[in-house]
């Protein structure tokens, strides 16, 4: 590897151990090492990597965002706090990555998530994450913690919310109310959390035997641009096909949810006296003063907290973890079940 990279020996372990002692190496040399590395197919023993670096007590949190979630409005700040909560108890300091930095954690994953392996381990959340560089890190045995479902990712450990059950329960809601008809608007992706939600509103759907627009039209719309396809005009049509009930999916963008607020109001039409509204998530903060929306609280901080729980059991482990023994969802973490919330937007359609 040396020969290939064109450096020493001693550089080539530098540069593959995280060059913890702070020499100074050129950013070219380091890459260089790295490219060889990758075309040779080498992968580092983890045990002999963990027996020759002493831990320094040091989780990382690696957000696959634009700019780190640090404001109290973001969505994701919950999830932080409660991973610092749960990081002070454990014992161990935070580290922050982010995608943020020049060519951002899409352009350029590898030398991105490369950084990470300054801590023990590192939790990462965010909605689409680059999968073959964060394969990489899961090959090489290094503890990682995904905050949300990731099961794509065979051996990446990961906690998440049971959106699934989540959904379903809204739905239960609106029958029981006497709705019908109903949608459901959520964008057009595949985000596991996006596809969680569709399962079980459709799961409830059918068990309710409630159907979506008359004509057998699809009870879900995805849209791409939800403030551009979800209009006043499309909200009318689905009102006159006899929809009663519409249902956003919450995203870190709350695109959907605003995009239907804005839709039902520029129908001509409020909520819960003409249609019912449901949002499946916690609704955004810039969104407090409007009436609390039907729908079920995420979870966030215990989330967090039980990426830190999962991510320090793996430390805990004798040598560290790999594909082969990573489970997929860490048994002392299942599922954290999301709590309904009545809200203040359905009620029973009209008429009924």
């Amino acid at each position: 590897m040396a020969r290939l990279a064109g450096v020493s020996q001693t550089t080539v372990s530098l540069v593959l151990g995280g060059n913890k002692q702070g020499i100074a190496l050129h950013e070219e040399t380091r890459a260089r090492v790295l490219a060889a590395a990758r075309e040779l197919g080498y992968v580092p023993d983890p045990a002999a990597r963990r027996l020759a670096a002493a831990r320094n007590n040091l989780l990382g949190v690696f957000s696959f965002t634009a700019t780190f979630p640090t404001a109290v409005e973001h969505s994701y700040y919950p999830f932080l706090v409660g991973v610092e909560q749960e990081a002070a108890v454990q014992g161990f300091d935070l580290v922050l990555f982010t995608g943020s930095s020049p060519g951002g954690a899409q352009a350029d994953a590898s030398g991105a998530l490369e950084r990470v392996r300054l801590a023990d381990g590192c939790l990462f959340l965010g909605r689409h994450v680059p999968a073959a560089a964060l394969r990489r890190l899961v090959d090489d045995g290094y503890p990682a913690v995904h905050i949300g479902r990731r099961d794509e990712l065979s051996g990446l450990a990961w906690v998440g919310a049971d959106y699934v059950e989540a959904s379903a329960e809204v739905v239960r809601h609106l029958a029981a109310l006497g709705h019908r008809r109903v949608v459901l608007v959520r964008e057009d992706d595949d985000a596991p959390a996006s596809t969680d939600r569709e399962r079980g509103f459709r799961a409830a759907l059918d068990a309710a035997g409630l159907a979506g627009p008359e004509g057998g039209a699809d009870p879900v719309t995805r849209a791409a641009d939800p403030a551009a396809g979800i209009t006043s005009e499309w909200v009318r049509a689905r009102y006159a096909e006899g929809v009663t009930a519409f249902v956003a999916e919450e995203t870190d963008t709350g695109a959907a949810w605003r995009a239907l607020l804005t839709a039902v109001e520029g129908a001509g039409l409020s909520a819960p006296a003409d249609v019912s509204l449901a949002l499946l998530g916690s609704p955004p903060a810039d969104l407090a003063g409007r009436p609390e929306p039907t729908g079920f609280d995420i979870p966030r901080a215990e989330l967090g907290a039980a990426a830190v729980r999962a991510l320090t059991g793996l430390l805990a482990e004798d040598g560290a973890p790999t594909a082969s023994t990573v489970p997929t969802v860490p048994a002392a973490t299942p599922f954290v079940a999301c709590a309904f919330r009545a809200g203040h937007t359905a009620g029973p359609p009209p008429g009924a």
